[in-house]
């Protein structure tokens, strides 16, 4: 293999690793912002629960969903929620994009042509992140998904069909990564 081929390798490895299922989730506890670090969107928004998404001993990113009194997670797309990841590795936003529509196509079927649109939206939407990065994704029933990068507005995806799925890779029961929902839903109420 030549070395461009080697880190090409490298390279995707890393990005597959974003949401693989060979993953471990973890209950570690470590500090947690104040509930005023989500958004001020979320007024009353309680830390639901952490977890840590690691891929052959590495870690990826640190989790944490942030919801409102009254949240169900059979029915998390009707909330307003945060979920915020804070990246342990760098990515590319082009690798963040493909991996979410492969997991979001894990949830549901749509076709190739709303695949690339929604590809292509969260590429604009998204920055490159670098270790230490942190992005929350603001769910909006009914609008789509606000992010912020590092507690600062970013970007959006304004498609209220676009928002569950892309929610649905961290809270649908059919997540690649049951063990990661299940410590985020840990403070959540059945």
């Amino acid at each position: 293999m030549t070395p461009k081929s080697i880190a090409y390798l490298v390279h995707f490895s890393l990005g597959f690793a974003l949401f693989c299922s060979n993953s471990v989730a973890s209950t570690v506890p470590e500090p947690v912002p104040s509930v005023s670090a989500a958004p001020s969107a979320l007024s009353g928004a309680r830390l639901a629960g952490t977890a840590r998404l690691r891929f052959w001993g590495l870690d990826i990113y640190q989790a944490r969903l942030w919801v409102r009194p009254g949240f169900q997670a059979p029915d998390f797309a009707r909330h307003t929620f945060a979920l915020e990841l804070d990246y342990l590795r760098n990515f590319t936003r082009t690798e963040i994009a493909t991996r979410s529509i492969e997991e979001m196509r894990r949830i549901s079927r749509f076709s190739d042509a709303r695949a690339e649109e929604w590809q292509g939206a969260l590429r604009a939407a998204l920055p490159d992140v670098k270790k230490g990065d942190s992005i929350t994704g603001l769910h909006l029933p009914g609008t789509g998904v606000r992010f912020l990068l590092n507690g600062k507005p970013y970007g959006e995806v304004r498609d209220p069909e676009f928002a569950p799925l892309f929610f649905g890779i961290w809270l649908s029961p059919a997540t690649s990564e049951p063990a990661l929902r299940q410590s985020l839903l840990a403070q959540v109420q059945p």
